[in-house]
């Protein structure tokens, strides 16, 4: 197992656990004692999970927080991203929607913009687009359900989105860092959110500014497969030059959003 494969699973097993200790992991990894402590310093030193003696416990990060917290975190930038990405799709369009606090304020603005096909693992945003005006075609995935994300997981999840096709993929990030790579801190969200990426035709962000420039241990994807980022201010300067080279179309969310 490659050590990049371990950590990922040692995550998996902490979130699923919440404590796990050493000697549990070495034994499950089939790896020495040492390699694990290695791992989890490293994971700790990420902000990843947190070490405790004889183990480890799931790291509450503000990223990591309930997602009723998390909504009310740059609660009007993420309204504004919201709408201004409602915008940009047309009705009749397929979308797969993945789970997050900006993606729920994306569901409300979207109910209210057209007629559209939804797949989502996210219990919020089914219940958000259920309650819209417009007629709302909305399908939510199997999986293993975790509450503190209002959210649907793991392996069921991806096997299902992969028997799809859509028009566009909607997707909350955790992280751009300065590289243009597009990040996460929970290894399940972003294997869900890669294989909602290899089934659609084209790929929307939304991030607000306080995910720029910002690191996480998990890569969703390369700038070169993201289609659009909408979020509430424009990245620096170095950050936007990487991703319009690499084709990224950035929106503005504002009280005028405008397309830079």
């Amino acid at each position: 197992m490659k050590p990049e494969e371990r950590r990922e699973r040692i995550m998996t097993l902490v979130r699923e656990a919440s404590r796990v200790g050493v000697e549990e992991l070495a034994e499950m990894l089939g790896t020495s004692r040492e390699t694990v402590r290695r791992d989890l310093a490293l994971l700790s030193e990420q902000g990843a999970l947190r070490k405790v003696h004889g183990g480890a416990v799931q790291a509450q990060t503000a990223l990591e927080s309930p997602l009723g917290e998390r909504r009310a975190a740059a609660r009007a930038e993420k309204i504004a991203i919201g709408k201004a990405a409602a915008a940009l799709f047309e009705p009749g369009d397929s979308l797969l929607i993945d789970a997050g606090s900006t993606t729920a304020y994306f569901a409300e603005a979207l109910g209210r913009a057209g007629n559209f096909t939804v797949i989502t693992n996210s219990v919020m945003v089914a219940n958000e687009l259920w309650a819209a005006p417009n007629r709302i075609e909305v399908y939510l995935t199997g999986g293993r359900y975790f509450g503190d994300g209002h959210e649907v997981l793991g392996p069921l999840v991806v096997e299902q989105v992969q028997r799809l096709h859509v028009d566009h993929a909607v997707l909350t990030i955790g992280a751009i860092d300065a590289r243009g790579k597009f990040m996460d801190f929970n290894t399940e969200e972003a294997l869900v959110a890669r294989a909602m990426i290899a089934n659609a035709r084209r790929t929307t962000v939304l991030a607000d500014s306080s995910k720029l420039n910002r690191n996480a241990l998990f890569q969703v994807c390369e700038a070169h497969q993201v289609h659009c980022l909408v979020t509430d201010r424009m990245p620096e300067p170095a950050l936007a030059g990487l991703l319009q080279t690499a084709g990224v179309q950035i929106v503005i969310a504002r009280p005028e959003s405008h397309v830079a």
